[in-house]
């Protein structure tokens, strides 16, 4: 169970990465995502993953 943890993680991390240095069409939207993510980390991580990587200029 500590293996899932910490995988969950480093997921959870590289999604805040991820957001933090994509080019966005405006700031407004990158910090949007980055709201997303850090309060409803397990939604927001899927919903960067499927919907928010592809939105981005």
């Amino acid at each position: 169970m500590f293996g899932l943890g910490i995988i969950g993680l480093a997921i959870y991390a590289y999604t805040i990465y991820d957001v933090v240095i994509s080019n966005f069409a405006n700031e407004t939207d990158k910090l949007i995502w980055l709201l997303i993510v850090v309060l409803v980390p397990f939604l927001g991580t899927i919903l960067w993953f499927v919907i928010g990587r592809t939105k981005r200029l």
